[in-house]
């Protein structure tokens, strides 16, 4: 615990992943850490009961805080426990350090809610295999016109920037769109190289101010890390130098193209790759794997597209998935297999992914599916040549029918644990409901003339 290398620091951020993979904590003065080290730093577990918008859906105030246990009541604290081989001194903030915690109660119990913990406790089940992932996450970059940090733009949530273009986009990997982006790369690629990511490619996606950085393959946990510390790296290194930069899936911009987070999975058993087959595309357990992503994908859909807009990305003819279906190397398929026989690259692709997924919660979806495709070996459907065409169960195309087919999944119930399942939906429909009592542009175009 005293390992941490503090020289030259004034401060040091303890950071935790939220229920929805948002970045959260407090900074503490360089003295306090190695005492916060040993005796963690205590937060108001109200945190851990709020929606996207920050409003807390259980009533904490309540015996048992809404949720039965006595931790949640009156939002008392809980405590960030630091996992010191997650520290990084941050190159944009000056003399600032940042560690990543694990959450448990007074007590030294763990949070049941503490989602980096839900993704360890899955890990622990998929011994003696380990999951490797790669990540593939688009967002945009715009350039910020106007903040609005009027106080009248201030609420729950707030006014967000107005933005400017970078780029007008469909130019998909065209040199010319990536040197207009380049400064606003260098920015993110330095930044991110100190913080030691392991840094694939930085591309220029289709859409207009539209960005993609895939990492290399990583143990799984790192993995989840690297998302978390990645997207807060680029909105704050972003913001700093007067860019906006959102993983929002659509926002609402004219001409706007969908963002999405592929993840490419494979299982290694003592550092060789058990997907790979010297005849076939995948191994006896890859397929296995492959036909538990398919039976559980509409019920992990909740987790790798956990908000109401992440659903607007689903259409046909659109390189994002609309129905549950495999491909052979076919960027329309749900899952994607890449490689061949003996390519010891061989994986999963899942397109599935918004990237503003928690991705402790998406990653574990994963691990809790392939599971059950391990042991009841379901019958692998053929694959899917003509992916918009194919005759197959739709994903679903909203929130809400993502929640119903997750309530449904007895595996994914079993392996998250019914609690945390129900926990988990209750802020979702807390979501929905606020959403479902708003007036849209489109309905007051559609009707406010006509009746």
């Amino acid at each position: 615990m005293g390992s941490l290398k503090l020289d030259g620091l004034k401060q040091v951020r303890f950071s935790f992943a939220d229920q929805h993979g948002v970045l959260r904590g407090k900074t503490l003065a360089v003295s306090e850490v190695q005492a916060a080290l040993k005796s963690g730093v205590g937060f108001p577990s109200s945190l851990l009961l709020k929606d996207t918008s920050h409003r807390t859906v259980f009533p904490a105030f309540t015996p048992g805080g809404g949720v039965g246990m006595a931790e949640f009541q009156g939002a008392g604290d809980a405590l960030m426990m630091a996992d010191p081989s997650t520290f990084r001194i941050l190159p944009w903030a000056p003399e600032t350090g940042w560690v990543l915690c694990d959450l448990a109660f007074q007590d030294g119990r763990p949070v049941p809610y503490d989602t980096r913990r839900i993704l360890k406790t899955a890990l622990e089940k998929l011994k003696p295999h380990e999951l490797v992932c790669g990540l593939e996450v688009e967002f945009h970059v715009f350039k910020i016109a106007r903040d609005n940090l009027r106080p009248e733009d201030a609420g729950q949530p707030g006014s967000p920037p107005e933005v400017s273009l970078l780029t007008t986009g469909y130019q998909l990997l065209t040199e010319n769109r990536y040197d207009q982006l380049d400064p606003v790369f260098q920015l993110i690629r330095n930044n991110l190289q100190e913080l030691q990511l392991p840094l694939r490619s930085y591309e220029v996606e289709f859409g207009p101010s539209q960005l993609e950085i895939t990492l290399s393959p990583l143990p799984a946990l790192a993995a989840a890390d690297a998302m978390v510390l990645l997207r807060s790296a680029v909105k704050q290194v972003a913001r700093r130098h007067g860019y906006h930069a959102t993983f929002m899936c659509r926002p609402k911009l004219p001409n706007v193209m969908s963002s999405g987070w592929h993840l490419h999975q494979s299982l290694s058993r003592s550092g060789k790759n058990v997907f790979v087959s010297e005849k076939e595309d995948l191994s006896e357990t890859g397929k296995h794997w492959l036909a538990g992503l398919l039976a559980h994908a509409r019920g992990a859909c909740a987790f790798s597209t956990p908000t109401i807009n992440g659903y607007k990305r689903y259409r046909p003819y659109s390189l994002a998935p609309d129905r549950v279906i495999w491909g052979k190397e076919n960027r329309g398929a749900l899952l994607r297999v890449v490689g061949g026989p003996g390519n010891a690259a061989t994986r999963i692709e899942n397109r599935i992914g918004e990237p503003a997924a928690n991705p402790y919660l998406y990653i574990a979806s994963q691990i809790h599916s392939g599971l059950d495709g391990l042991a009841a070996k379901p019958n692998l459907p053929r694959s899917a040549d003509t992916p918009y065409e194919a005759k197959a169960e739709p994903m679903p195309r909203t929130l809400d029918e993502a929640l119903a087919a997750l309530r449904k999944d007895k595996a994914l119930r079993a392996g998250f644990g019914e609690p945390f399942v129900e926990y988990f939906c209750r802020i979702k429909d807390a979501e929905i409901a606020r959403f479902n009592l708003e007036v849209s542009d489109w309905e007051h175009r559609e009707y406010f003339d006509l009746f």
